[in-house]
């Protein structure tokens, strides 16, 4: 056999990064390379268009080996190569039995763990008969240690580990699952699961806790400690930052928020007598992940190596330095309207958690915001897991990411960023000092209105909402359960949610919104469907297209795209030849207001005659797609306008 390398680059000449920076400012033909090729992401970090081994010092192997400090690559040496990583879907249907059901066909069909979301009530600590407004809403309609059975009939509960999503009520329902247990004779060192208590990030997301921070965090702490006792392969703890990335954290922020959560939590633990390693084992880390994969890898690689740097300070072992992580789709990332693009976005979410080294993944099924979920999109949302690691094999290859200068590069730089922030806030009194003052809710706050600009202008696109909306879609509509009948068929139990419920001197803080990137758009194309509905047709545009169709087919697109991102129907044709055909279909559209639509030469000469006869046959407003002055012409709309204001101002002028 030949020992001769094959050289797949030895034909081309050698080249440098100077060089092709020299090439490629020719074909920007003076535009700056640093606005055209380089973006800047929320963090201030310019992510580069080409990487090269100067972007990243791998002198002394920063990022360790898998399974060994600092813990970047993952903390098993051979990943999750050998039984992949833990298929985790959450449940939340109100009715009991659906519940169960949609459980144990998740668990014969791929899913290897569950996550139990209790409903409003449970989480206020009542029980359903007592508080119907609360009653199955956003969740499983569990009060007792009977209704927890009735929805894990079937389950092998030494076999399938079970999380639970209580709120502030979490130590209450851990009760109700250690008394299940106990009643189908599970010993104490077979049961799985994780009782998820998160008092300051239920504190963010609700804005209460039904007792004093100081109360809350030694009552998760008293729990954590009879965990570590006497249920090996349980966790009590979680550091979930969901509430603050759908609020509109960067990552670095969300990976700061963490590591203080974090912080707080270990300090808690220690101080009711666990040790630095036994407090450890006890956190499972929460992280919501957008459609960006490459921001999502590096957000993982760059949380393990934080909290190992916590951990090691503490004075914790190697073993303990090694993060529990469960990865999630972002909720803002999901859309209401054409819900099926979310298909696509719970794949690249679910992708960046398997690449970054996930111990645990959750896929939110497509029509999450549009409902209850039904069957056929938990199939998707379980399958799109299951495909990803058993067809597309993500975790057969241990740490993919791992030199990659980009990825290494980009965490690195998320590293430096958040250790920042979580010094600051530290220095500031920690986390639920923070959360207190309403410093942290301001800065996120901040960033979101610097994403709303972008999303306003479409530099931050949402595909099927404001690039590429479809008015006509049918809409995804999940009809509700009958709450009242459910209610009716509550068991009748001694020790309850209620019976257990944290009392005390109530906290109260301003909580985080909860945002997602499509509502300023989807809030337009509500308002013009009802306008539908009272109407009976969608308000109108109408496309005023000069000539033949080559000459204004590109900006006639451009302009239905930008309207009807808003829920405002285009109107268009073929083009007109001359102003009296254009004013003539203009008033057989009963559009009341118009968009001119051709090539820049055309605007020239056309423009102003047009748009002068339109607004002389009743239109309102008219546009111009593309750029110039012109006589008749209110504005024009293109790359970079504020498409979000431009359609709010619309509705008003047409009384939508």
């Amino acid at each position: 056999m030949s020992e001769e390398r094959l050289a797949l680059a030895a034909e081309f000449p050698a080249t440098s990064v100077e060089a092709w920076k020299e090439s490629l400012e020719k074909v920007l033909k003076g535009a700056p390379f640093e606005k055209k090729m380089v973006v800047k992401t929320y963090d201030g970090i310019d992510i580069q268009p080409l990487y090269t081994k100067a972007d990243w010092n791998a002198d002394g192997n920063p990022s360790g080996f898998p399974g060994s400090a600092p813990f970047t690559r993952g903390n098993s040496a051979v990943g999750r190569s050998v039984d992949g990583w833990d298929i985790r879907q959450i449940h939340a249907h109100a009715d009991k039995s659906v519940a169960n059901d949609q459980i144990l066909e998740d668990l014969e069909r791929g899913v290897t763990s569950i996550i139990l979301q209790f409903d409003e009530a449970a989480r206020a600590g009542k029980n359903g008969a007592d508080a119907p407004d609360l009653a199955g809403r956003g969740g499983i309609m569990i009060y007792s240690k009977e209704d927890l059975a009735d929805v894990l009939d079937g389950v092998l509960l030494d076999l399938a580990a079970v999380s639970l999503e209580a709120g502030a009520q979490g130590g209450a329902a851990a009760s109700l699952l250690k008394a299940l247990w106990a009643d189908k004779n599970i010993p104490n060192d077979k049961a799985m699961g994780a009782f998820n208590l998160d008092p300051l990030g239920t504190l963010a997301a609700t804005g209460t806790l039904p007792t004093t921070i100081e109360n809350a965090l030694a009552d998760m702490a008293n729990l954590a400690k009879e965990t570590a006792t006497n249920y090996p392969k349980v966790t009590s703890v979680k550091v979930d930052t969901s509430a603050y990335y759908g609020a509109g954290a960067t990552e670095t922020q969300d990976l700061a928020i963490a590591l203080a959560t974090g912080v707080a939590y270990l300090r808690a633990m220690v101080d009711a007598g666990l040790s630095v390693d036994e407090a450890a084992r006890q956190i499972t880390f929460s992280f919501a992940n957008g459609a960006d994969i490459f921001t999502g890898i590096a957000k993982l690689r760059a949380a393990r190596f934080l909290w190992a740097q916590v951990i090691k300070a503490s004075g914790g072992s190697l073993e303990a330095q090694g993060m529990k992580l469960h990865a999630a789709t972002a909720t803002r990332a999901m859309s209401k309207r054409d819900p099926w693009v979310n298909m696509l976005r719970t794949t690249a979410t679910c992708f960046a958690g398997a690449i970054g080294g996930a111990d645990a993944i959750t896929v939110l099924p497509f029509d999450y915001h549009c409902g209850v979920a039904d069957n056929f999109a938990r199939r998707i949302a379980r399958n799109t897991q299951i495909v990803l690691q058993e067809e597309s094999s993500l975790n057969k290859v241990i740490d993919p990411a791992g030199g990659s200068w980009f990825i290494e590069n980009l965490s690195e730089q998320y590293v430096k960023k958040a250790w920042e922030l979580f010094q600051d806030i530290e220095n500031r009194g920690g986390m639920a000092a923070v959360l207190a003052d309403g410093s942290i809710q301001s800065q996120i706050a901040d960033v979101w209105q610097a994403r709303l600009k972008n999303i306003a202008k479409r530099k931050d696109a949402v595909t099927g909402v404001s690039e590429y909306p479809n008015i006509m879609e049918e809409a995804v509509v999940r009809s509700a359960p009958d709450y009242a009948a459910l209610i009716t068929k509550i068991n009748k139990a001694d020790v309850t949610i209620a019976s257990l419920a944290t009392q005390g001197e109530a906290t109260t803080i301003t909580a985080l919104p909860a945002h997602r990137l499509a509502e300023g758009f989807e809030k337009l194309r509500d308002a013009a469907d009802a306008y539908k509905d009272a109407n009976g047709d969608f308000p109108k545009i109408f496309s005023a297209n000069m000539g033949a169709i080559a000459k204004h087919t590109a900006r006639a697109t451009f302009a239905k795209n930008f309207f009807e991102a808003g829920g405002v129907q285009a109107v268009t044709n073929n083009g007109f030849a001359n102003v009296d055909d254009a004013v003539a279909a203009f008033k057989d559209s009963k559009a009341e207001v118009a968009v001119l639509c051709g090539s820049d030469d055309q605007y020239e000469e056309l423009a102003a005659s047009f748009a002068t006869a339109l607004k002389a046959a009743g239109a309102k407003k008219v546009f111009l797609a593309g750029r110039g002055e012109f006589d008749g012409v209110d504005a024009a709309i293109g790359m970079g306008s504020d498409v979000l204001a431009t359609l709010q101002d619309l509705h008003t002028v047409l009384g939508v």
